[in-house]
């Protein structure tokens, strides 16, 4: 076992574990992670995990800028330096969680640095790499496999839940951002706004058009395949918006959540098995052992709602895309989330929305984008006051970078798609249909890093 062992005695715990997050504007940060397809770039394939350039050989290439490996076993599963990581998803797409930085400047360098040693070793190695919501050509029955204990367990459970559930493991690549709160009050204000509004971040950043070479029909099928993978774990968490709710109804809903895992020497099958039952010492698949704060914190990891509650709060709504909305997206939740007169007027905003609404917003965004219907408009009509928000929020925080006064910039790409009311997946489309004469190979050509 690793981590914190402490034995878990009460609920209570679990509640200060969250309250513990609670700090001073001043310290807070910003997280974001991103993943991006890997393939080789003699047939546009992905990469399996092992061979001369497998997802391993990219693993062993990057240690020459002193990325430092974690390994399961004898394989080697991912990389940290100074408070980062490169690890693995379950298709052998590549994240990178970067380090909790204090501007947006901050993280669109990191994103440069990142992106381009990952590039310097592709390239030795014959491999490329492409940020889009969904895998444009690879089959289910195609995908690799990744050699980590928990995806075993994962894949077997997954298939009792949901029909798309190894479609989200192994075709699907996402860009999040983990931001902080002050007070159990304030992460609930940023809670819900960040709630209300993450169907807008999946339609702005809406990048997953084709399935197996063709289009699928939706703009961003990433954001739809969470709607049948596993219901006790997904969805927009009506909860979230009830009287009352803050850490302990987290903490509620976490321990109602099934477990996938514990992990001890190696992880160890706990599918569908109680978080209850683990802290009284009556987890089936580990009898008499009693659950531990490093058991809690692996378990807060298997949950995968819109939004989601660590110490921090995880914006989980955006397809992977492009370097310029890997910094877009940071600089949309930054903006609206960490100055208060922002966040205000974005709660004003969303405050009368119905539960009804916003569900109808959560299943319509995934097929129409910005032309998703709301009070007899579009959510585009919603854009354009939310992007003014953000805007706003960042000239207030006036964090300035090298060249700029503030962090404004970053959101271009985002007013160029409210303007336009277009978003990625159009563009996609677009060259599709024309350009590419349906020819799904040149995506990799026209839009790879």
């Amino acid at each position: 076992m690793s981590g914190n062992s402490h034995e878990i005695q009460s609920k209570a715990e679990l509640v200060e574990a969250l309250e513990a997050g609670n700090k001073p504007p001043e310290d807070w940060r910003i997280g974001t992670e991103h993943e991006k397809f890997t393939y080789h770039l003699e047939d546009c394939s992905a990469l399996e995990y092992g061979g001369d350039s497998g997802v391993a050989a990219l693993l062993e290439g990057m240690r020459r800028f002193d990325w430092h490996p974690t390994y399961e076993g004898e394989n080697i599963v991912a990389l940290t330096k100074d408070g980062a990581s490169v690890t693995l998803e379950p298709g052998g797409q590549f994240e990178l969680s970067g380090k909790t930085l204090e501007t947006i400047h901050q993280t669109c360098d990191e994103v440069h640095t990142h992106l381009d040693e990952v590039k310097q070793v592709g390239d030795e190695l014959g491999v490329g790499f492409i940020g889009l919501g969904f895998h444009p050509t690879l089959t289910r029955e195609a995908a690799p496999l990744m050699p980590k204990g928990r995806y075993n367990i994962m894949r077997t459970y997954m298939q009792t839940k949901g029909s798309l559930g190894l479609d989200m493991m192994h075709r699907t690549c996402t860009v999040q951002v983990n931001l902080d709160f002050s007070s159990e009050a304030d992460m609930v204000k940023k809670f819900r706004v960040a709630l209300a509004l993450q169907p807008l971040a999946t339609a702005l950043f809406a990048n997953s058009p084709f399935t197996e070479g063709k289009p699928n029909g939706f703009k961003s099928y990433r954001s739809h395949i969470w709607t049948d993978t596993d219901p006790d774990r997904t969805g927009m968490l009506p909860f979230v918006f009830e009287e009352g709710f803050g850490f302990e109804r987290w903490v509620d809903y976490m321990l109602d959540v099934p477990m996938y895992f514990a992990h001890r020497e190696t992880y160890i099958d706990a599918s569908g098995q109680s978080f209850r039952d683990f802290m009284a010492g009556r987890l089936p698949a580990l009898p008499g052992e009693v659950a531990t704060m490093a058991d809690w914190e692996d378990h807060l990891t298997t949950t995968f709602p819109e939004v989601r509650l660590k110490t921090f709060l995880e914006m989980r709504g955006a397809d992977g895309g492009p370097w310029s909305k890997l910094c877009a997206l940071p600089a949309l939740w930054v903006g609206l989330l960490y100055d208060g007169s922002a966040l205000d007027a974005a709660w004003d905003l969303v405050k009368d929305w119905s539960l009804e609404e916003m569900e109808a917003l959560r299943r319509e965004v995934p097929r129409l984008a910005l032309e998703a219907p709301f009070r007899g408009g579009t959510l585009l009509d919603i854009a354009r006051p939310v992007m003014e928000m953000a805007q706003a929020g960042l000239k207030a925080r006036a964090r300035s970078g090298k060249k700029d006064a503030d962090e404004t910039e970053y959101l271009d790409t985002l007013l160029e798609s409210v303007e336009s009311g277009r978003v990625p997946a159009d563009d996609l489309l677009d060259a599709y249909h024309g350009e590419w004469q349906g020819d799904i190979s040149r995506v990799f050509q026209d839009f790879s890093y």
